[in-house]
This record gives C-alpha cells, sequence and structure tokens, in this order.
C-alpha cells in the first residue's frame, strides 16, 4: 500500500480530518492565497489558531464590558473606577518584560503562553464568581476586584511577547490579511452573539438570584468555561520555528542597539504612548457615563456593544482585502484620522440610545485599525529582538494606560465627563501626527533607499 507523504495538503478536503463545515472556507481561502501549499502541520496549526481566537473572544465578551460594572454595583466612585483601570495596565505593563525574558530562559514560547495568559489569567474568572460568597463589605469587595483584575492583567501579559511572536513566525506574510480578518471576523460574531447575551443574564441574574451580583457570578463562569476552550485549542498548535534564533544568553544593551537601525520603530512607540493615554482617558468613563448619568442597564449596555460587533463584521471583511491591495500603512492612516471623532460624538448625545450612531461608525473603523495596527508590528519589530522589542511597545502602551485613567477619573469627578471625551478626540488625533512625523516619513525613506 502507498504511503500519502504528509509535507504537504489537499487544502480542497478537510473532509479527510473530519472537521466541521464552519472551517472549510478557511481551508479553502489558505489554498486559494498561499503562493505554495502549506505544509499540513502549518494548517492544522492555523485552525486551532483560529478556533483559539473563537473561544477566546466568547471568553472576553462575558467579562470585559462588565467589570467596571461589576465595580459599580458595588457602588464604586469614577476615582475607584480609574483605579481599577490603572491598577490592571500598571500590573500588564510590569509584566512584559518578564515575559520576554521568560521567552529566553525557557527557549520556547507556546507554554509561556499557555500556562500564563491561557491558564493563570482565566481561573482569575473563577475568584471573580466566587468571592461574592466570602466578602460582602463593599469596600472590602472593590478591592478584591481591583487586585483580581490586576493578576489577571498580570499573567494576561506576561503571555503578550510570546504570543506575538509566534504569530509572526505562524501566519506566512501573504495570508496575513485576510487570515487574521477571517479569525478577527469570527471573534467579531462572537462579540456580536454574547455581549448582549452577557447583558441579559446580568440583569435576569440579579432580579432572581440571592444577590444584587448573581448574574455577573454568571457570566464570570461562562468566561472561564470558554476561555478553557480556547487554551486547549492554542495548546493544539504546533510551535513554528522562531525567524530569528532566541537569544537564550542575552545582553544588556542588545534592544537598544539594534533599534538604533530601526527608528521608524521607536516613532512607533511613541505615537503609541500618546494614542492609548488619549484612549484611557476616557475608555473606562463612556460606561460608567451611561449608567450614572443616564440610568442605561447592564443589557443596554450589551446592546450597544452588539452594535460594534455587528458594523467590525463589515469592517473585518472590507480593511481585511484593502490591508492586501492598499497596504497596511494606508489603512492605519485612514482609520487612525477617522477615530479621534467618535470620543467628540459622546459630548453629544442626550440618550442611550444615541451611542448606536456612534457605534455604528466605532465599530466598523476599529475593525481596521486593530487590523493594520497589529500587522504594523509584525512588520516593524527587529526579527533578532522581537520579544523585547514587542515588551517595550506593549510597556508605552500600558504606561500610558496608567496615566489615562487616573487623569479622566479625577477630571470626571472634578469638572465633567465632556471634557474627558473632548480631550481623547485631541490626543488621539496628536498621536496620529506623531505616526505620520516619527514612524511613516523614517520607514518610507528606509523603503525607498532600498530601490
Amino acid at each position: 500500500m502507498q504511503r500519502r507523504s504528509n509535507a504537504t495538503v489537499d487544502h480542497l478536503r478537510p473532509q479527510r480530518w473530519n472537521w466541521t463545515v464552519i472551517l472549510r472556507p478557511l481551508d479553502r481561502g489558505l489554498a486559494k492565497q498561499a503562493v505554495e501549499p502549506l505544509p499540513f502541520a502549518q494548517v492544522r496549526s492555523l485552525r486551532f489558531f483560529w478556533l483559539d481566537g473563537l473561544f477566546a473572544a466568547i471568553s472576553d465578551n462575558f467579562y470585559v464590558g462588565f467589570v467596571t460594572l461589576y465595580a459599580l454595583a458595588y457602588g464604586a466612585s469614577n476615582g475607584q473606577v480609574g483605579w481599577l483601570t490603572a491598577v490592571a495596565n500598571l500590573a500588564g505593563a510590569l509584566a512584559l518584560f518578564p515575559g520576554a525574558r521568560l521567552i529566553e530562559r525557557v527557549g520556547r514560547r507556546k507554554p509561556v503562553v499557555v500556562w500564563s495568559g491561557g491558564g493563570v489569567a482565566r481561573l482569575t474568572f473563577l475568584a471573580f464568581a466566587f468571592f461574592p460568597f466570602f466578602i460582602t463589605q463593599p469596600q472590602t469587595a472593590i478591592l478584591c476586584i481591583v487586585i483580581l483584575e490586576g493578576t489577571r492583567a498580570f499573567m494576561a501579559n506576561l503571555a503578550n511577547p510570546a504570543w506575538t511572536a509566534m504569530v509572526a513566525d505562524l501566519v506566512p506574510m501573504q495570508l496575513r490579511g485576510r487570515y487574521l480578518g477571517s479569525r478577527n471576523l469570527a471573534m467579531g460574531v462572537a462579540a456580536l452573539v454574547v455581549a448582549p447575551l452577557a447583558g441579559r443574564i446580568i440583569s435576569l441574574g440579579n432580579n432572581w438570584g440571592t444577590s444584587h451580583v448573581t448574574g455577573y457570578q454568571v457570566v464570570f463562569i461562562l468566561a472561564f468555561i470558554f476561555g478553557m476552550i480556547s487554551t486547549l485549542s492554542y495548546q493544539r498548535i504546533d510551535e513554528p520555528e522562531p525567524s530569528a534564533p532566541i537569544d537564550r544568553q542575552y545582553q544588556r544593551g542588545a534592544l537598544r542597539q539594534t533599534l538604533r537601525h530601526y527608528p521608524w520603530f521607536i516613532g512607533l512607540v511613541i505615537s503609541a504612548f500618546v494614542w492609548n493615554m488619549s484612549l484611557q482617558v476616557a475608555g473606562p468613563f463612556f460606561n460608567v457615563y451611561l449608567v450614572n448619568e443616564m440610568n442605561a442597564s447592564a443589557a443596554m449596555i450589551g446592546l450597544l456593544a452588539a452594535v460594534s460587533s455587528l458594523t467590525a463584521l463589515l469592517g473585518q471583511q472590507v480593511f481585511g482585502r484593502l490591508l492586501d491591495s492598499k497596504g497596511t500603512l494606508w489603512v492605519q492612516q485612514v482609520c487612525g484620522f477617522l477615530i479621534p471623532v467618535l470620543p467628540i460624538g459622546w459630548m453629544f448625545i442626550t440618550a442611550p440610545w444615541h451611542v448606536i450612531f456612534i457605534n455604528t461608525l466605532g465599530g466598523f473603523i476599529w475593525a481596521g485599525y486593530s487590523l493594520s495596527n497589529f500587522n504594523l508590528l509584525l512588520t516593524f519589530t527587529p526579527e533578532e529582538q522581537r520579544p523585547r522589542a514587542v515588551a517595550l511597545y506593549q510597556t508605552a502602551v500600558f504606561g500610558s494606560a496608567v496615566i489615562g485613567p487616573l487623569l479622566g477619573g479625577y477630571l470626571a469627578d472634578a469638572i465633567s465627563y465632556k471634557l474627558i471625551f473632548a480631550l481623547s478626540g485631541i490626543g488621539r488625533f496628536s498621536a496620529m501626527v506623531l505616526f505620520m512625523v516619527f514612524t511613516v516619513r523614517p520607514y518610507q525613506r528606509q523603503e525607498n533607499q532600498k530601490i
């Protein structure tokens, strides 16, 4: 009997491996876009990475949009909401360089992702669900929420350099636009369904349960269950060989010396610092504004999130194709200069349903921005120092996100929500100007010199 080689794979017959119908279009897309047939192991890994994204999105949408409301249910003030976000971002920033160093010590990337971000970080969801059985005093409960969110953020971001470095080697360059667009589309569908479902569960659970936070406990348990399915999917990925050998004898100053040849990456870090501080000045307070000023319910918050998710589905398709045809920089610039309009729009709403118009545009534009921004990070980071370069970038992101919520919480209490919305819009626009001057121009000069 002739033995069939597993070096390449017939993408058009995924039923041979008993895969569900939902993954067949992905296989056909990989076959159509790939310059050469991909090895079976790589196709298999791309499938599991796709599933990891799907279940991670389900988990996140049972959690991310509602942790602030969880604190509000215990009577948290704007200042405490700011501290909740700031502590999480500070913990995330502190985790990044240890995460890069961990890769160097272990010599592999997948175990770091699985046991930190996929393991301990998601166990905190259970802690969120069960601590109300033991802690009833509101201020103590708020402190517990802050500590748990900080722990989750630290462990999740400990995995970030390893995760990003591994994606760069797992997804071929010529497939990144449409493949990541497809993956993000699946994640968007999950968000569209799960966010309003979570809001409804919270409203029903709080009304029918024995506690005013019963609904939150249910959705956090669901976040844990789907998060573990995501972790198991990621565990099935075959870790690819790194594009550059992992430096297990790291020398002090090596990253600084490398970045001298990548001035555009330094510009990317600077603009990211300003951009994310501007986001975080207002970001944690949009839902707080709806709850405190307009009496919006958790169900309404979930429905508004679903609007963003719905238009993001269209955005993933449109910008995934534009990314391949127009280029990453083009998409980043178009979306980046439109996004500052969104927080300005919040200054003029007078009822929760008005946010539908903002979220309709926001979901579409943010889909393109997120897709292009991630591709820029993979493109601009030096391969020989990618884990530490990613750690530097994310440290700037999270470092600025520590300042933003504290400033936003203070200004919201002292002056008004509308002020922080205006500052957020101005800051985002300023960050894009910095991006054009310090990132785009140096990169284009370097590209022109190659011609």
